[in-house]
């Protein structure tokens, strides 16, 4: 059944490429995740905050390497894409992530930790505000994010990145202590922003 609307960003044209290395402010850098990251991940998610938000463990390196791989997959597959924050001297200081992304609607979901001793440093927003940037770069249309209404700090990360909060689903998602509320955060592309059509009154 053909669409009677165009892809916002065209099926197929990302992969063609490498995943890309996404300069950020305070001299960050954004790259694809590497086999040798995986002592890391094991360390971040040794965090029982990141365990408790993210609802899942990394036990291993073979768990962290699996994960990392998966990361590789879903940029190969236009389905999501994952990286590695890290300073001007290769310490890891987070993830940030379009954990799922549909290129013909130009929709993505954010997602994003940081480990607990880099906390403090602003890297999440720094990482998150280069990952829009990029984003809107190749034409996507609407980024959206959720997290727990209990997660204050998440909270305040997404409104300094800009994303507006939108609304909260009820009982959305569980976590290991239960279902949680969660807040829906969301940033529009600014520059198509004058093409959207509004019902009328």
């Amino acid at each position: 059944m053909p669409s009677l609307v165009p892809a916002v960003v065209v099926p197929g044209s990302l992969k063609r490429a490498p995943q890309p290395v996404l300069s950020s402010e305070n001299d960050l850098v954004l790259r694809p995740w590497t086999a040798a990251d995986a002592p890391a991940i094991v360390d971040a998610f040794q965090d029982p905050d990141i365990q408790h938000w993210h609802a899942r463990s990394v036990e291993s390196l073979a768990e962290a390497e699996e994960m990392i791989e998966g990361y590789a997959q879903g940029w190969r597959a236009e389905s999501s894409a994952h990286w590695a924050v890290v300073t001007p001297r290769g310490e890891v200081l987070g993830r940030v992530a379009f954990r799922t992304f549909d290129l013909f609607w130009g929709h993505a979901e954010v997602a994003y930790w940081t480990r607990a001793a880099a906390r403090g440093r602003g890297a999440a927003t720094t990482a998150v505000r280069a990952l829009t940037t990029w984003a809107f770069g190749i034409g996507l249309h609407r980024l959206y994010l959720y997290h727990s209404t209990l997660n204050d700090a998440s909270c305040r990360l997404a409104l300094k990145a800009g994303f507006a909060l939108e609304g909260t689903e009820r009982s959305s998602i569980l976590h290991p202590d239960g279902w949680h509320d969660m807040h829906l955060h969301a940033l529009v592309n600014p520059s198509h922003l004058s093409q959207a059509t509004a019902l009328p009154a």
